[in-house]
Parts: C-alpha cells; structure tokens; sequence
C-alpha cells in the first residue's frame, strides 16, 4: 500500500551530501560515513534539504539511496536477507513489512537508546504509532509519518438538507447521507474505497469504532464476532444502498477520491494525507464546499486508526549503529518534525500537534479532526502479520460480499475460518 506516498519511481539516486568528513572511512563502527536508504516522499525531499545543517552538526557525511517503493522493497530483499552492513539507517513501512523485518532481526533493538535518551523524548510519540514500531516489546524503529481516517464531507449539501454541523455518530452518517442523496438527486449519500485489499484498511476504523479488530486478546482471529460482522455489514451496506450508482468493487483510493471530487458523493471516509486532492481547484470541482471533521462514532466511539505510514530503523547488520542513531535523533527530532509538518506531512510526536505553528498550514477542520484521531487513534490499519497482503484478501472479502448484497455474516464465518488458518500457518 501507500501509493500515496510515492512521488514517482526513479533509479536509485545516490547522493553524498554537505560538507565532506575526513576518513569517510569503511563504515565501521564510528565510521564518519552514514548510508541512509529512503523511499521516494516529500518527507525525503525536505529532509535532503536539511541535510547539511546534520552535517555540519554531526561531522558525519551522508549518503543517501533514494528510490520508488517497488525498487526499495526489491533493494532490501536483497541486501537485507543478506546480512549486507551497507545500509546504516532504513526508512521502511512497519505496517507493511515491519514484523517480517523485525521477526527477522533485520531491525536494530533501539529500546536502550530511547529510554536513555532523555533529549530525544521518545515519551512524546503518540502511542499507536508506538505500537506499529515496536515488536515483542522492544522498539525497532521511530515513527516519522502518520496517517488517520477523517471524514471528508461537502458542506454546501450539507446546509442545501438543512444539517448545522457534520454527523458525529455512524448513525447520523447514515442518516445524513440518506437526506443529501434524496435532495440531490444523482449524488450518492457516501462513498468509500470497495476494492477487496484495498478497503481493509479504511474498514478498520469503521471495526474498531464497532468494538472489533482483526484479532482478539489471544491473537485468534475475530472478524467473525457480532462486532466485526457489524462493521461489514455496516461499511457494505452503506456503499451498496447510498454509494454511486452502478458502483465497483474494485476501487482503490483514487477511484473513490475522483467520485467525490468530480462532486458526485456527499460523504467519504478516507486517510487525511490525501487531503489537498479534495481542495486543490486543479484536482477537485468541490475545492470550495469540502469539510472535514473526525470519524464518526460507532457503538464504541470514534476510534479510527493512528498509523505511521513511514518510519525509521537500524539495520542490525549495520557496523555504525552509533551514528545511525544520531540522524534519527535528528530527522525525528522535534525540531524536524515541526518543519516537516508544516509542510504537510503529519507527525507522530504529540508536542508537535499541540504546537499551532505545526498545523497552520492544514485547513482548521481538518487539523481539529486529525487531533481527535490522535487521540483516540489504534495503531494498526490491517492485520499485524507477516504476509500482509495475503491477509488483506482475506479479511477484506466480506467486505466486497456485503456491497454486492450478499450474506456478510455468512461471509465473515467464512474468512474468520480461512484468517485463523492463515494464523496457524505463519504461527509454524
């Protein structure tokens, strides 16, 4: 996933930055040499930037790999199931690939160095991103981009159907959105990804706001519990009575973003970062009438997921873990953080959501609505296994069976069976 995150795919781009250090050195331990691989984001692009204020700091001299999310996931297949050193700090996707990489031992243990780091103040990072960096209670990496679910909503219909203030329950979103569609006639009341992968991870807020998860207490698979099925049938049958006409079940993000942008759905449940896609007069129709506001709350609250989309790791292979740590003091630093939130790309650190200056630059709503997620955010948007996408065809089947009208319940037995054998099999 995170299709969002690319800003296109390149050969590596492989860059020594800032002042040159004496000794550059084989990248032993206190090598002056630092090897960073990240993926194409504008994360990168503003922490390249910065690079020779680190340098000039640190004495150290970086070089960095840039590349598309496909030749990274190629590059550390290779690189990292070989054992190779040559890559120090590694900017991976903990929800993605992060247990395989920390199940095996690709991720440096960092729990010492946060806890004795008393300047870093690992305290300050959000705890659901904290759970997604962190595996068999030792910390591998630091959370460095976050996403939440909001509610992207048109307020002119809104007002048009005589409503004062966006739904704050999953019951007032359907009551809402059957009014809106009923006054205006071609729109649909709501709008949300179908695709069977691709919606699990918007699903989940929807789960958890139900009382449900992917797996229960014992790590046994739930998605068959009176709340889960629940939640399926709620997602599904929002979009199979109040979504587009003639809808498919193939959409991902951009399929559903283009039916609410071309002003064609009244509500849409969707990650904050694809924000500016909803306001920008080039990419949308409905730049001036687009709100936002938290995700609604289900029998169990709003709880929408809180998850770091990025972070940063240590190779353990790495023989300058030392410095490695040093620039991840830095790029995650508050400092940094600040200025890479303000330039659009959310944080995980608390302090720095609360800082005014760091959400200056977001529409007020929706900074109103991403503080809410923070809050009451869980720190995963899909199964936390080894083989994710696998897992996201599975979970995500009732999913497509309750948009096209067919049993959910029935459904959700049936991949509650198939998940827990999933389970059992990655368990061996």
């Amino acid at each position: 996933m995170r299709r969002r995150s690319i800003l296109g795919t390149s050969l590596a781009v492989v860059a020594a930055m800032g002042l040159t250090a004496c000794g550059g050195g084989d990248s032993g331990e206190g090598s002056d040499t630092l090897r960073i691989t990240l993926v194409n984001h504008v994360w990168t692009e503003n922490i390249k930037q910065a690079l020779p204020e680190f340098e000039k700091q640190s004495g150290l001299k970086v070089e960095v790999t840039q590349l598309g999310e496909d030749q990274l996931s190629d590059q550390y297949n290779v690189k990292l199931n070989a054992g190779s050193s040559d890559i120090d700090v590694m900017m991976y996707r903990p929800l993605q690939e992060g247990k395989l990489f920390a199940k095996n031992k690709y991720l440096a243990d960092l729990t010492d160095r946060t806890k004795s780091d008393a300047g870093f103040e690992f305290g300050d990072f959000q705890p659901g991103p904290v759970e997604a960096t962190t595996y068999e209670d030792k910390v591998v990496g630091v959370p460095i981009i976050t996403e939440q679910e909001v509610l992207y909503y048109r307020k002119d219909l809104l007002e048009k159907s005589g409503f004062t203030a966006p739904p704050k329950t999953l019951d007032e979103l359907k009551a809402q959105a059957t009014k809106v569609e009923a006054d205006n006639p071609g729109v649909a009341g709501f709008v949300a990804r179908t695709g069977k992968a691709a919606a699990v991870t918007q699903f989940s807020s929807f789960l958890y706001s139900f009382g449900g998860d992917f797996v229960d207490g014992s790590g046994k698979a739930s998605v068959n519990t009176p709340q889960a099925k629940q939640a399926y049938a709620y997602y599904g049958g929002m979009l199979k009575d109040h979504g587009p006409e003639n809808i498919s079940t193939d959409m991902s993000w951009s399929e559903a973003m283009a039916i609410f942008t071309q002003g064609k759905a009244a509500f849409y449940t969707e990650a904050n970062s694809l924000y500016k896609n909803a306001t920008d007069p080039a990419k949308s129709k409905v730049s001036d009438t687009v709100g936002f506001a938290a995700f609604p709350a289900g029998p169990a609250g709003s709880k929408p997921y809180n998850i770091p989309s990025w972070a940063l790791g240590v190779n353990d292979a790495s023989e300058n873990k030392d410095n490695a740590w040093k620039f991840i003091q830095w790029a995650a630093g508050k400092e940094q953080s600040l200025v890479q939130q303000k330039a659009g790309v959310p944080g995980a650190r608390a302090s720095v959501w609360a800082n005014p200056e760091a959400t200056s630059t977001y529409p007020k709503d929706l900074a109103e609505a991403t503080t809410v997620s923070t809050a009451n955010g869980v720190g995963h948007d899909r199964p936390l296994v080894v083989k994710v996408a696998e897992a996201r065809e599975i979970v995500g089947q009732p999913i497509v069976d309750a948009i096209t009208g067919k049993d959910s319940a029935a459904s959700a037995d049936t991949a509650n069976e198939a998940f827990q054998k999933f389970l059992d099999d990655e368990a061996k």
